[in-house]
C-alpha cells in the first residue's frame, strides 16, 4: 500500500469502498478490541462480521434511504453495526446515552428510523419512546439472556434474506447518500440533524490526512474510542480514520479508566477534550508534587527548560545550540518518561478540540515534549475546519485553514467556510438550512473569529454567547470561564455572567471526586465517606478557600473587566445530557440563566462574599 496521503483516497468515492480497501489489505491486523481485554477482531473478522449483520438488517426490512439509530456506550458492536448500515446504503446514526425520553423522541421523529440498536439497559427507555420503533436490537442480549421484545445481535446476524447480495448493496452506494446524521448539541434549542454525505466525509478525510502529522499517527496506528459516537469528533478520529489508514480501534466504555487505558494502548493519534487536558495538567502537578529530593529537583530542572524552549518556539524564534543540547538531555532523561507514564509517548499527533481551551494549558504540555495542537471543527464540516501544526504552534489559536476549505470574515467578524466537506442541510428544516448556508455556498459556523495575516485564526466567541456588559466592552464568557478550569482543579463547571451587567460573576460547580479527594486529604471527612454529598462539600469553609484561591489565580491571568467579582459554589453537580450541560458538555446558557435566575441576582445583591 502506498504510504497514507490525502491524496492516496483520491479514488474513493464512499465509506463502504474505503472500508472494503482497508479490510482486504490489512486483512490479519487488528482493527477492533475493547479496553478490558474480552473482544478482539482483526480486519478481516470485523469484515466478515459487518457482511452477516448487514445481511440480518436487510432482513428486518432496512433499505436503501433508511434510517437505523444506535444507542451503545464504547464498544466494538458500534463500529460493526454502523459500518454494516452504510454498506446497505442506509444512514446510521448514534444517540446521546444521557438523554431525556423527550429528546429521543424529538430525534428518532426526524430521523424516521424504525430499527435502534442498543444495550439491555436502554431498552425501557427506547420502549418508553415509542413512535415507529419497530425491532429493537440488544447487542448484550445473547451474553446475558434474552430481553422480551428484542432480539440479540446474534439473532440478526444469524438471518440473511433469499437473494442478499452483499457486495451489490456496497457498491451500488453513491457519493451523495448519506454516511451519517449528527445530531446537534441542542445549546439553542431542539437538535437539528445534520446530514453528512459520504463525499463529504471522504474530502474531510483527504484534508485531515494531507497533514503529515496525522496521517503518521493514522497509517497502521493505534486509536482510542472514549468520547460519544454521536459526536462527530470520535466519529472522524476513530471509526473513520481507522478505515483510512487500518488503525486498531481500543473503545473505552467507562471513560473514568481512560488514564489507565492509554499507557497499554500508547495511541498514535489522541484527541482529548479540554476537560481530559486540565485534569491530565492537575494528575501530573500533584504527580510532581509527591516527589521529594533529587528526582523532584530534576523533573522541575528539565520542565525549566522545557519551559525556555517552549517560549521560543510558539513565538517563532530559534532556539540557541547549547539550549537545544540541555533540552535533549532533558528529554532523553526526565520528559520522555513523563509522556510515557501517561501513555502519550508515542503519539504523533494529540489534538485538542470541540471546545476551547485555555492557551496556558497547550503551553504547559508543550513543556513535556506533548504539542497540543488544537483545532476547530463542526458537525456541518464533517468535523473538517482549522488547526495548529505541531512545528508551528500558536497558543490561543485554532491554527489554519485544512485542505479544500476556504475561510473568510462576514461584516460583523463571523466565521465563514465554504468547501466539499459541508453538510446537505439540516434534515427536514430547509429554513434552518437556508439561513446556515447562504446562496454562495458559505456555511455562517456562529463563531465570530479574527484572521490573523499568516492565516492564523483565533475564535472569540460564539456569536450569540458574547457578553456586553452595562459599559459596552465585549468580553468571551468562555475566556473567563477557562481560566477558572486551570486554575481551580476542584471546578468542574464554570458560567460566567455578565451581559448588561456590571460586572462579571460566576456560577461553579464541583467536581465531585476532587472535592471528595480535596476533602479526605485534609481530614475533613474520613476515608469510608465516598458518598459524601456534594452540597456537604460545597459548604466546607475550606473547599470555599481553595476555590476562592483558584478564582483569585484566574482573575490574575484576566483583563480587570473580565475578573470575577463575586461567584456562588453550587451545592450540586451538572451531567452531561442534564438542564445545564449537552451530552457534549457545552454550556446551556440561557437554560442556566432561567434556572439559576435566583443564585445569580443574590451574586448581583452583593449577598455573599467578593471573590478574592
Amino acid at each position: 500500500m502506498p504510504m497514507l496521503t490525502g491524496d492516496s483516497l483520491r479514488s474513493v468515492r464512499t465509506i463502504a469502498e474505503l472500508f472494503q480497501r482497508t479490510a482486504r489489505e490489512h486483512r490479519d491486523r487488528v482493527a477492533l478490541r475493547d479496553s478490558v481485554g474480552t473482544v478482539e477482531l482483526t480486519w478481516g473478522q470485523y469484515a466478515e462480521r459487518v457482511e452477516r449483520i448487514a445481511g440480518g438488517l436487510a432482513a428486518l426490512g432496512v433499505r436503501r434511504g433508511d434510517t437505523v439509530a444506535i444507542m451503545l456506550t464504547n464498544r466494538p458492536e458500534f463500529h460493526l453495526v454502523d459500518t454494516a448500515v452504510l454498506h446497505l446504503g442506509a444512514t446510521p446514526f448514534s444517540v446521546y446515552n444521557a438523554s431525556p425520553v423527550a429528546q429521543i423522541a424529538h430525534v428518532f421523529e426526524n430521523a424516521g428510523n424504525r430499527v435502534v440498536v442498543t444495550e439491555r439497559q436502554w431498552v425501557s427507555t427506547i420502549r418508553d419512546v415509542g413512535g415507529a420503533v419497530e425491532h429493537i436490537v440488544c447487542v448484550d442480549g445473547a451474553v446475558d439472556g434474552a430481553v422480551e421484545g428484542a432480539l440479540s445481535l446474534a439473532d440478526v446476524e444469524a438471518e440473511r434474506p433469499d437473494g442478499f447480495d452483499f457486495e451489490a448493496a456496497w457498491r451500488a452506494v453513491r457519493p451523495e447518500d448519506l454516511v451519517t446524521l449528527i445530531y446537534t448539541s441542542g445549546t439553542t434549542g431542539p437538535s437539528k440533524g445534520v446530514e453528512l454525505e459520504h463525499r463529504a466525509m471522504v474530502a474531510c478525510l483527504r484534508s485531515g490526512l494531507d497533514l503529515p502529522f496525522v496521517a503518521a499517527g493514522a497509517e497502521v496506528g493505534r486509536l482510542v474510542s472514549y468520547l460519544p459516537d454521536a459526536h462527530v469528533a470520535n466519529r472522524w478520529f476513530s471509526h473513520y480514520m481507522a478505515m483510512a489508514g487500518g488503525s486498531s480501534i481500543t473503545t473505552v466504555a467507562d471513560m473514568k479508566t481512560l488514564a489507565g487505558v492509554l499507557p497499554d494502548v500508547r495511541p498514535t493519534i489522541f484527541l482529548g477534550v479540554p476537560a481530559f487536558w486540565y485534569k491530565m495538567q492537575a494528575a501530573i502537578g500533584q504527580m510532581i508534587a509527591a516527589q521529594s529530593g533529587p528526582g523532584r529537583d530534576q523533573i522541575e530542572s528539565a520542565l525549566a527548560v522545557g519551559r525556555e524552549v517552549m517560549e521560543l518556539q510558539t513565538t517563532g524564534r530559534p532556539v540557541p545550540a547549547e539550549l537545544a543540547a540541555r533540552y535533549d538531555l532533558a528529554d532523553r532523561t526526565v520528559l520522555k518518561g513523563l509522556r510515557a507514564r501517561i501513555g502519550l509517548d508515542e503519539a504523533a499527533a494529540t489534538i485538542t478540540g470541540a471546545a476551547p481551551i485555555a492557551p496556558d494549558v497547550v503551553r504547559f504540555f508543550y513543556t513535556l515534549g506533548i504539542r497540543l495542537c488544537e483545532g476547530w471543527g463542526m458537525s456541518e464540516t464533517s468535523a473538517a475546519g482549522a488547526i495548529n501544526l505541531p512545528e508551528s504552534i500558536r497558543p490561543g489559536t485554532v491554527g489554519t485553514i485544512m485542505r479544500d476549505l476556504e475561510v473568510r470574515l462576514a461584516d460583523d467578524g463571523e466565521l465563514l467556510l465554504r468547501g466539499p466537506m459541508l453538510m446537505r442541510g439540516y434534515r427536514r428544516e430547509p429554513g434552518k438550512t437556508a439561513e446556515a448556508i447562504d446562496a454562495e455556498g458559505w456555511l455562517h459556523t456562529g463563531d465570530v473569529g479574527v484572521i490573523a495575516p499568516d492565516g492564523f485564526i483565533t475564535i472569540v466567541d460564539r456569536k450569540k454567547e458574547l457578553i456586553i456588559n452595562s459599559s459596552g466592552k465585549n468580553m468571551s464568557p468562555a475566556n473567563i470561564e477557562n481560566a477558572v478550569l486551570v486554575s481551580c482543579p476542584l471546578a468542574a463547571s464554570v458560567v460566567a455572567v455578565g451581559d448588561r451587567r456590571p460586572y462579571v460573576v460566576a456560577l461553579i460547580a464541583l467536581d465531585a471526586v476532587a472535592a471528595r479527594e480535596f476533602a479526605k486529604s485534609r481530614g475533613l471527612i474520613g476515608d469510608q465517606a465516598a458518598d459524601q454529598g456534594i452540597a456537604e462539600l460545597a459548604g466546607l469553609p475550606e473547599v470555599h478557600e481553595a476555590v476562592e484561591a483558584g478564582v483569585a489565580r484566574a482573575n490574575a491571568m484576566l483583563s480587570r473587566v473580565e475578573q470575577i467579582k463575586y461567584f456562588r459554589i453550587l451545592p450540586v453537580t451538572w451531567a452531561p445530557g442534564g438542564d445545564e450541560l449537552t451530552p457534549t458538555n457545552k454550556l446551556r446558557r440561557q437554560a442556566i440563566a432561567t434556572k439559576y435566575a435566583d443564585e445569580i441576582e443574590a451574586l448581583y445583591l452583593h449577598k455573599v462574599a467578593p471573590a478574592g
